[in-house]
């Protein structure tokens, strides 16, 4: 691998920034039992799912979240 400065990258314009961000995180991405994870996030995820397969009806459905995100309504709930 040819070594980059954080001044050589920040000379790039941002959407050849962005693109090289995008990459990056496809390659780590394509191997996710690469990134490990504490046992402490695991047992939350796992928690989470538990209680969203007890009730999967308690939260909110992605269109209304993406709509409330977008008026900023999310801040006064």
């Amino acid at each position: 691998m040819s070594n980059i400065s954080v001044a050589e990258i920040l000379e790039l314009p941002v959407q050849e920034r962005i693109k090289l961000v995008e990459l990056i995180w496809d390659s780590v991405a394509a191997v996710p039992e690469a990134v490990e994870i504490s046992p402490e996030l695991k047992a939350e995820l796992e928690a989470r799912l538990k209680e969203f397969e007890a009730n999967p009806d308690a939260g909110y459905a992605w269109d209304e979240v993406r709509a409330r995100l977008k008026d900023g309504s999310w801040r006064t709930a």
